[in-house]
């Protein structure tokens, strides 16, 4: 999954950042309005941390701009406002949660993992298919109840193709959600990856569409189907 984080505090975007990058995000920052809305605006983002008080761009247009051009990412509103007008002012604009500064990394971590999967039409951070297992919370996964051991990119794989079970998903997509914007992206990496995952998961947990790109199924399931 991956984030933007647009917050002009240099030491709390580098603290927000590792503790995101720690959680098994991909992270991208902005320091100022006119930078974030650039990002928002032209990469595919699970989800956004927004400061009201940015410099050049105020974080409420960036969100009005956002949403008036079909942008649906989830959006989290982080400031040291806490005038409920503000907080109205920022949903009325289209944002999805509101924290207020100082705040709990918890809880931050737990609000944003509330919005990715609610995006996704998950009601909890555990995603079950046939016995294979996604724990998005402790950044886990299990074949029948046995822990897999996987790298911080095989997960981010996992957890995406587990948010969106049973959708072909295009190796450009997989790229553009793993991997943050300095990464060097190759797309061929993803078939190196994903055949790591067959591996470990199952080899027919992970269906390949040609021209197309990934499925991840519940093998029984598909079988029984044909």
């Amino acid at each position: 999954m991956r984030i933007l984080i647009v917050e002009d505090d240099p030491d709390l975007c580098r603290q927000l950042s590792e503790a995101l990058g720690d959680a098994g995000y991909a992270i991208d920052m902005a320091t100022d309005g006119e930078e974030g809305h650039f990002l928002g605006d032209t990469e595919p983002y699970d989800a956004v941390v927004l400061d009201l008080g940015l410099p050049i761009i105020d974080g409420i247009s960036i969100l009005q701009k956002w949403r008036a051009d079909g942008k649906d990412f989830p959006v989290l509103i982080l400031t040291a406002r806490d005038q409920w007008s503000e907080k109205v002012s920022g949903f009325d604009a289209g944002a999805d949660d509101y924290l207020t500064k100082p705040f709990h990394t918890e809880e931050l971590l737990a609000r944003l993992r509330a919005l990715v999967r609610r995006a996704a039409g998950h009601t909890t951070d555990t995603i079950d298919i046939g016995g294979l297992m996604v724990d998005n919370r402790a950044g886990r996964a299990f074949v029948d109840g046995a822990p897999v051991k996987l790298t911080s990119h095989e997960f981010r794989l996992l957890s995406y193709m587990a948010m969106h079970v049973g959708k072909v998903i295009s190796r450009t997509e997989l790229v553009e959600h793993i991997y943050d914007q300095d990464f060097d992206r190759d797309s061929n990496t993803i078939e190196v990856f994903v055949g790591r995952l067959r591996r470990k998961i199952g080899v027919k947990r992970i269906e390949t569409v040609r021209g197309l790109g990934y499925r991840l199924v519940d093998p029984v399931t598909e079988e029984a189907e044909k």
